[in-house]
């Protein structure tokens, strides 16, 4: 079986990862071709991710990033359609929610390919997330759907969609899992940056909501002053540029580049709270056992709100405060890991893919 992986962002490279582990298993009987769309191109949240998680190198670099919505994806729905022409696989595999997973999604389906759609189900129900509208249209194309939780299951179930539908867990945990014991051994990260173990907060703003947004922004920077402690932020291009027309001052906020992701793991699990907007960070910081503060108005993941472990809170300062204090507050190390799967997510996608594995709705 051929398969060929699409993927153009940081968190699907480490979610693609795990997969491809998984179909290195096979003795052959799964091969896989990977397109690189480019829509992440900065070398930090690219190309080193491919080095670094030892993720077979893509054959195709499509290069495409930048401009609106609509004209990324278009570009990509062109060049992907070719690829996919060329080399007649027997499904593609699509991950997440972005621009690449939308442009694979569209050019499978019109070309009659089944669509394998990792970390399906997910809904903020928020119709203003351009990643909404991608996972909403993905799922709706997809012949086979990998839900990570319970909860994505139950999302497709009431929008119509049962068939093809699998409980697999989350191949977010089989990566955290691999790879912080590798981060651990390898990353000098707290040394280079002068951070103690506990010592420091995390965060992350990348968000086109909170980026682009002068008020949303201006109160997120506020709110890390306000914590008066350092706040460690490693900055995403688009951020880089909003803090540039926004100024920056504050004395206890660190701002370094982008981070490879051994030592993003490194990071997070060295954190005494994580601050962030991103869906991926969210739950990396639930296998870190450290608490964390969602800066945005709603969030996919909710098992972790009912768990306790998460607090979403937009971007006022005030309940910025009050949830800096209850995350002081908690006891670092306590999370559980069984919300998202015994770490064989992957394993499953790719038995699945093989018609080795029922379809199951259920954990097993």
């Amino acid at each position: 079986m051929k398969l060929l992986t699409i993927v153009g962002a940081r968190p699907q490279f480490i979610k693609a990862a795990a997969v491809s582990r998984a179909i290195e298993k096979t003795a052959g009987r799964a091969t896989e071709v990977i397109i690189h769309t480019g829509q992440h191109f900065d070398a930090n949240m690219s190309r080193v991710f491919f080095e670094e998680l030892l993720i077979p190198e893509p054959k195709y670099n499509l290069g495409i990033s930048g401009g609106p919505h609509g004209e990324m994806t278009g570009r990509m729905l062109a060049a992907i359609e070719k690829v996919i022409l060329d080399e007649r696989p027997d499904v593609v595999v699509i991950h997440g929610d972005t621009n690449s997973t939308l442009a694979g999604a569209l050019a499978a389906a019109k070309l009659h390919v089944p669509i394998g759609h990792v970390e399906a189900g997910l809904r903020s129900f928020n119709r203003r997330m351009p990643e909404e509208i991608n996972r909403v249209v993905a799922d709706h194309l997809a012949d086979r759907l990998f839900c990570p939780t319970p909860v994505a299951v139950e999302n497709l179930r009431r929008e119509g969609i049962t068939k093809g539908v699998s409980l697999t867990g989350d191949v977010m945990y089989d990566s955290a899992l691999f790879y912080t014991r590798m981060a651990n051994e390898r990353s000098s990260v707290l040394d280079r940056l002068g951070l103690k173990e506990g010592g420091y907060y995390l965060a992350t703003i990348h968000r086109a909501e909170n980026t682009d947004d002068v008020a949303r922004l201006t109160n997120i920077l506020a709110a890390l002053e306000g914590i008066g402690q350092l706040v460690v932020l490693p900055v995403h291009p688009r951020t880089r540029q909003a803090l540039g027309q926004q100024g920056l001052t504050s004395r206890n906020i660190q701002l370094v580049a982008p981070v490879p992701y051994l030592d993003m793991l490194r990071l997070e699990n060295g954190a005494r709270v994580i601050l962030t907007d991103s869906g991926g960070v969210q739950k990396e910081a639930y296998f870190a056992g450290v608490p964390c503060i969602t800066l945005r108005d709603e969030t996919e993941w909710v098992e972790l709100v009912d768990a306790g472990w998460n607090r979403v809170v937009g971007t006022d300062p005030g309940r910025i405060a009050e949830a800096v204090a209850w995350a002081e507050s908690m006891d670092h190390g306590s999370a559980g890991r069984s919300l998202y799967g015994d770490g064989h997510a992957a394993d499953k996608i790719v038995s699945l893919l093989l018609g080795d594995a029922p379809e199951t709705e259920r954990p097993a």
